[in-house]
């Protein structure tokens, strides 16, 4: 064994400890990075990174499909090759592969591990014939396909977002079990590029969302034509035909063929076989407990990401526990977690974005007591312009004068939540959103109109305010 003696161990290559790494090394820290899977992690491997490229070939194909309104059309018939676009995701990934690479990082002056890490005590890490010493390890590990019990699921073969984005897999019916975030965007991604789409779930679709919200994105995906089997309990899974078809029966009788089967039912951290019990570091059901500044039961160990006990389990999470950790180990600031902060994007068309409470979250901490206003897309130029009026609205979630929460569907939502995203963090108040200038014509615009819609019954209904604009006209 080769011992090595450093000031910070990361366990893990994705996102956050990436960042993280590459920041202390720039600083002067002596830092060792283990990683037994490719550098990148799930968000350029299998992740963001392959699913967003897969999103946009999806995109291009409908937009060209339904251009004639607009005065638009095609030549010839429209024809999507499934392979080439599956080609391109490939292709994507390699463009970014190079910025999260050993090479890079070692160029940075990072000693980078490619192996799998166990603790061996509380203060030591084995890896690949090294036996780690550090001042402070970090558990940025990540999360793996979560795959639910289900009767005859082990008779079949069946995908998860790791194997999804092969470039030989062509499916002709893609059977989905699971409407949360990824299922949708997979599910919207593959029927756009002709593939027959049918979505499973026994509960709603993107069931942590607003039902108000999430409604355009389901009469999208219908129109789309994506087979909706949402509140369906599966009763089997089992293999059919001599062409290895997968059929899904579900509990009312309804039963489902389709040529290949993703299991999009959620993540689970991946800390099993780190030796975390020798470490002296505690656990739950869902991943490493930590407190809200990110440190475990272990003084010297931290955790961040999607390893975190009941994490928001999102590469932009894993970027702010990188900064949260980087003030913490590198400057010694006090840092910790806001997790209401958080934004959330589903990237379906249009998207669905979240910032705060949702209104369910908000009557259960506050009761009647919270405003809702609600704007709807039909009010912007923009979108009437685009065709878009139908697709989508804010929903701003008040308290005492104050947003706590703002949900938005349309196209690019993910873009218009950062604005309240920076609102609710600092604290702005919704006056000084009204006396914003926008652009005319944007979809950011539908921001200022639902704060007027909260502003307007104070205005225009206060009798001594319509008294004063009286005075004004015929004395000053």
């Amino acid at each position: 064994m080769e011992y090595l003696k450093t000031d910070l161990c990361i366990i893990g290559a994705g996102s956050g400890g990436l960042s993280l790494a590459a920041g202390a090394a720039q600083l002067g820290v002596k830092v060792v990075l283990v990683e037994a899977d490719k550098m990148g992690g799930d968000c350029l491997n299998v992740g963001c990174i392959p699913s967003k490229a897969l999103i946009a070939a999806g995109k291009a194909a409908h937009q060209a499909r339904g251009s004639a309104k607009m005065g638009v059309t095609q030549g010839q018939a429209l024809h999507v090759d499934l392979a080439r676009a599956k080609a391109y995701v490939a292709e994507v990934i390699a463009k970014i592969a190079p910025h999260d690479s050993q090479d890079r990082f070692e160029g940075l002056g990072v000693t980078v591990i490619r192996a799998w890490g166990r603790f061996t005590s509380p203060k030591t890490l084995e890896a690949g014939g090294h036996v780690i010493k550090a001042r402070r390890f970090v558990i940025a590990t990540g999360s793996r396909a979560s795959v639910p019990l289900i009767a005859g699921l082990d008779s079949v073969p069946y995908l998860t977002n790791e194997t999804i984005f092969d470039p030989s897999l062509l499916p002709r019916h893609l059977l989905i079990i699971g409407a949360g975030p990824i299922g949708v965007e997979m599910a919207q991604a593959h029927v756009r590029l002709g593939v027959q789409v049918s979505l499973i779930d026994s509960g709603p679709l993107l069931g942590c969302e607003d039902p108000d919200l999430t409604a355009p994105v389901a009469a999208a995906l219908r129109a789309e034509t994506v087979a909706l089997y949402i509140d369906h309990t599966i009763k089997q899974v089992a293999p059919t035909g001599p062409e290895g078809s997968i059929r899904v029966t579900l509990a009312d009788g309804t039963t489902l063929t389709g040529s290949h089967l993703l299991m999009a039912t959620g993540r689970q951290p991946q800390i099993v076989g780190l030796g975390l019990d020798v470490a002296g570091v505690k656990t739950g059901k869902n991943g490493v407990l930590a407190s809200d500044d990110l440190r475990t039961s272990n003084k010297r160990i931290y955790v961040m990401g999607d390893a975190v006990q009941d994490g928001l389990q999102f590469t932009h999470v894993a970027g702010t526990h990188a900064g949260l950790l980087a003030r913490r180990l590198l400057f010694g600031l006090r840092a910790r977690e806001k997790r209401t902060l958080i934004p959330r994007v589903t990237y379906s068309d249009p998207e669905l974005a979240q910032v705060g409470l949702t209104l369910a979250e908000a009557r259960a901490h506050y009761g009647d007591k919270v405003t809702v206003i609600t704007q709807s897309l039909k009010c912007s130029d923009r979108a009437q312009t685009q065709d878009q009026q139908d697709q989508g609205l804010i929903k701003l979630i008040i308290y005492a004068g104050r947003p706590i929460g703002v949900g938005i569907t349309a196209p690019h939502a993910g873009e218009l939540i950062s604005l309240w995203t920076l609102v609710l963090t600092r604290k702005i108040s919704l006056s000084a959103v009204a006396g914003m200038t926008f652009p005319y014509p944007t979809l950011s615009e539908i921001s200022k109109q639902a704060v007027r819609g909260y502003f307007s019954p104070k205005l225009f209904g206060n009798l001594w305010i319509r008294a004063w604009v009286l005075f004004v006209q015929r004395y000053l």
